[in-house]
């Protein structure tokens, strides 16, 4: 069952890890989908692997930094151009730098929060102009259990993720009847690529990227009665220090 079928979607940050697994997981449900990432060659290799798995939807890519605004809005006519429209935004795009606060510099400030947190508000406002006129659409916020347990050398990253979730939750209840959903889903431990270093990631204990790609399929697949406004989820048997 192709439940999603000829909905159009929007996911941040899916040239790789979790953005990947939604954008793939989508298509497989029916939607076309737009993908966004830093660079070309990241967003030519993720849309190689997600059109031999597309099944005759739309699979396009652009690059864009959600932290600067004339990028997010030059994606969103983009994607007004070759969509046609718009209903399921995924701000997943994010990245962490772990230091302690006196050793962050300022543009390791303003970059992570410019991503993490106004990148979400860019792409949510230009979403929410459009729904306004589709009468309704979803937005998945990608957040972190960072967004409410703090750790030391976190600061940056915690505030991100704090201020992600209470902008998530004012969003839905300033929009809630305009018909438009708004999630956020908490992560633990994934098993992907992350952090500043960029290097390998991966454990058999923890979450993998496809276990929260069913998660945003689950909160998409909600009756219109009911919407799912926060998920926490973490490794069944982490590891043990």
């Amino acid at each position: 069952m192709r439940e999603l079928s000829g909905k159009k979607a929007i996911v941040t940050g899916a040239s790789k890890g979790i953005g990947f697994a939604i954008a793939s997981t989508l298509l497989s449900a029916g939607a076309d989908v737009l993908i966004c990432a830093r660079g070309q060659k990241q967003i030519d290799a993720a849309l190689e692997r997600l059109t031999a798995s597309a099944s005759g939807r739309k699979a396009i890519g652009r690059v864009a930094d959600v932290s600067k605004s004339g990028d997010v809005a030059g994606l969103f006519r983009f994607a007004d151009q070759e969509l046609g429209g718009l209903d399921i935004l995924i701000n997943n795009a994010g990245f962490g730098t772990f230091r302690a606060t006196a050793e962050l510099t300022v543009e390791d400030w303003d970059r992570l929060i410019g991503t993490n947190l106004s990148g979400a508000f860019y792409c949510s406002r230009e979403a929410l102009q459009r729904f306004q006129n589709s009468k309704g659409g979803s937005i998945i916020n990608i957040s972190s259990l960072a967004g409410k347990n703090p750790f030391a050398g976190g600061a940056a990253y915690n505030a991100s993720k704090f201020g992600l979730n209470g902008f998530s939750e004012a969003m839905m209840l300033d929009h809630r009847h305009d018909n438009v959903r708004v999630s956020y889903i908490m992560p633990g431990s994934v098993s992907t690529e992350f952090g500043a270093g960029g290097g390998a990631r991966k454990s058999d204990w923890m979450i993998a990227p496809e276990d929260i790609a069913e998660i945003v399929l689950s909160i998409l697949r909600m009756p219109a009665r009911t919407l799912i406004s926060r998920v926490e989820v973490r490794p069944s048997r982490p590891r043990k220090d």
